[in-house]
């Protein structure tokens, strides 16, 4: 699996650990072992424009998701997309909800990895499932 993490942030991030959050994810989910994916870490500036720009909101965000390929049944190396995630946003996240920056970027990362995969939280069933996965992803990372 190709995954490239590029830190434009400014901030310390945790680059391997995420990385192989994700690697394991896409095991986890069952994903083509050639697929690809993005994830970026920007400035809180960055993800205000994106977040005007491909959410029609204004402010920053936590975690956006730009899918690109669908995998298709029978399991095909694909391109998945792009994860953005604004640390200083997680580090607000994290110590609100009183766990580690890292602990955030990895519910981010797991969080935007679903949405490229199509999961969604629009409604209450829907939220409980991908909630459900996201909190096995990472817990299955970190345990």
């Amino acid at each position: 699996m190709t995954i490239e993490i590029t830190n434009k942030s400014g901030e310390l991030v945790p680059t391997e650990s995420v990385r192989d959050l994700l690697q394991n994810a896409l095991v986890e989910l069952k994903l083509h072992p050639d697929c690809e994916l993005n994830l970026v870490f920007v400035d809180i500036e960055e993800m205000t424009e994106l977040h005007i720009k491909w959410m029609d909101e204004g402010g920053p965000t936590d975690v956006l998701s730009f899918p690109m390929d669908m995998p298709e049944p029978g399991n095909e190396a694909v391109t998945l997309g792009d994860i953005v995630i604004a640390p200083v946003v997680a580090a607000q996240q994290a110590a609100t909800a009183g766990h580690s920056i890292d602990h955030e970027i990895f519910i981010l990362a797991a969080h935007g990895l679903l949405h490229i995969l199509g999961y969604d939280h629009a409604n209450p069933d829907e939220e409980k499932a991908m909630f459900t996965l996201q909190e096995s992803l990472v817990k299955k990372f970190t345990a």
